[in-house]
């Protein structure tokens, strides 16, 4: 299993152990962390599962795609590190990886 930590806009921590294959919104959703709303259901059709990724894993997780990067125009706060949480795979080179979450989703 890959951990993912997710750390609220409050600093509250959120450490998940995923199933590869998974996404980063869909362990959120099933581990009730608050703040990610994923009101399409992880279709990229929203901007409601926006997170930061820790800079230290940015190069590892990957740019967004051109999809994505329309989508987080609707984002609220977006930064150079933000992606949609539900475009983020879960894969052995994650283990360990950190993602903030906004104050308020887009």
């Amino acid at each position: 299993m890959t951990k993912l930590t997710y750390i609220a806009f409050d600093g509250t921590r959120f450490d998940v152990e995923a199933e590869n294959g998974s996404t980063v919104m869909e362990n959120a959703i099933r581990n009730a962390v608050p703040g990610i709303e994923a009101e399409c259901g992880g279709a990229c059709a929203c901007a409601t599962c926006h997170v930061y990724v820790d800079e230290a894993w940015t190069a590892v997780v990957g740019e967004p795609e051109p999809m994505e990067e329309d989508m987080l125009d609707f984002a609220y706060d977006v930064r150079p590190n933000s992606r949609l949480s539900c475009q983020i795979r879960v894969r052995d080179e994650l283990d360990g990886l950190v993602v903030g979450i906004p104050e308020r989703q887009g």
